[in-house]
């Protein structure tokens, strides 16, 4: 294995566009491969499916960034997220991790998120009926970004008037620009959510509504509630688990079968291959990438290779998600492939608590799509798809053409 760091080239658009080549050199060359990553951040990629897998449930392998050595990994971290540290579920550990995921897993049920399926439904024909005239559409703007907003704002009862500027807030703090946030704007847009989402609260608790803010304030467990700082710190979570990772999954999902029209073709043509389709998007080109840090409370072999005490570890799914030794022709888009337990949303307890949410809104998103705009299209060229850069990965925009013509519902 070779020991020089390799950069991830974030600021490159060509490896924003396209990291797989650079993804696939990677894994060749090892399964635990040092990188530099955004900001000039050390970090060790594991790059394949198994090593990967088995660190996601490794205990050495902390999610609190203070167990990491590098001081500037909570220096570069937005200001929301340095201040919602002690009270985050995604950057905490057993024992805090398990209290807050059980009280958050008894507002955020099965039943609840099965229950916005026509909801969802009606979101979806709203928005493509303001398109449909036109004849084309930019599908990150018009679709794919409004949709999981409109649902994770009515999921946490916030009124119509306010959405829009609540996600103005969300997009400063997590939309980077060559992998690194704006620290100003970061900083103004957390100022005015963290104002609101603190009266919010109190509104909530003074009044409760039927929403899933309501049943967080009053969810407990033998006595234990959430308190306020946990409470602010899983609604900024619900906001990336419930919407920008979905904006992501949408466009992203949409944008590779425009780039396999014989995929896209077969999905028309059997839309009971629609939950198949969405696992296969996420294995093929995923919302987050490279992947998923982890910190290393001790000195940890993996694979073979000794990672140090300290150290970033990015267990790396969207490389992992492409090993051939886990999935057959893993360079290939394949609506009909069964067997995809990906990585895209996490393994063991960190498992992505809005997977469920997410795989909804995006079937009902792409089906509707290809049952209501005939002769789908992309309006440039791919080459001039812009993509986001840094770890969320997706399409900034996707412009299409179409034919107006199935029906709604």
């Amino acid at each position: 294995m070779s020991r020089q760091p390799v950069l991830l080239p974030y600021a490159d658009p060509a490896f924003v566009a396209d990291p797989f080549p650079l993804y696939r050199r990677l894994r060749e060359d090892g399964p635990v491969r040092r990188a530099v990553l955004a900001g000039g951040l050390d970090a060790w990629l594991v790059t394949r499916y198994e090593d990967g897998l088995a660190a996601l449930s490794d205990p050495r392998l902390s999610s609190d960034v203070r167990d990491a050595s590098d001081p500037r990994l909570i220096q570069q971290l937005p200001r929301f997220e340095r201040e919602s540290m002690m009270s985050n579920m995604l950057r905490s550990d057993p024992p805090d991790h398990t209290r807050l995921r059980r009280l958050v897993s008894k507002a955020f049920t099965a039943r609840r998120v099965a229950e916005l399926g026509p909801r969802v439904q009606e979101i979806t024909d709203r928005l493509l009926d303001a398109v449909v005239p036109a004849c084309r559409a930019d599908l990150v703007a018009d679709l794919a970004l409004p949709l999981p907003v409109t649902v994770i704002c009515e999921l946490l009862g916030v009124p119509v008037d306010d959405r829009h500027a609540f996600q103005r807030w969300t997009d400063a703090m997590l939309v980077r620009g060559e992998g690194l946030p704006d620290p100003a704007a970061v900083d103004e847009a957390w100022q005015r959510m963290h104002a609101y989402v603190t009266a919010h609260l109190d509104a909530k608790r003074a009044q409760p509504g039927d929403d899933l803010l309501s049943a967080l304030i009053t969810a407990h467990d033998e006595e234990q509630r959430l308190n306020r700082d946990e409470l602010i710190a899983m609604t900024f979570l619900l906001l990336v688990a419930g919407y920008v990772t979905t904006v992501n999954l949408i466009g992203g999902g949409i944008a590779a079968l425009l780039a396999h029209p014989a995929q896209l073709t077969l999905l028309r043509e059997h839309p009971d291959l629609l939950p198949d389709a969405i696992e296969e998007f996420l294995r093929y080109d995923g919302p987050v990438s490279p992947g998923i840090a982890r910190f290393a409370r001790e000195d940890v072999d993996i694979a073979g290779v000794t990672v140090p005490r300290g150290a970033t570890v990015l267990i790396a799914s969207a490389i992992a998600d492409r090993d051939p030794a886990r999935f057959p022709d893993p360079d290939r888009l394949d609506i009909t492939r069964r067997d995809n337990g990906h990585l895209a949303f996490g393994h063991g307890i960190h498992y992505c608590l809005g997977a469920p949410l997410a795989r909804l809104e995006g079937r009902i998103a792409v089906g509707t799509v290809l049952r209501r705009l005939p002769d789908l299209a992309l309006a440039v060229s791919p080459a001039e798809l812009d993509w986001r850069p840094g770890g969320l990965r997706g399409p900034a925009r996707l412009p299409v053409t179409f034919t107006p013509g199935g029906r709604a519902g």
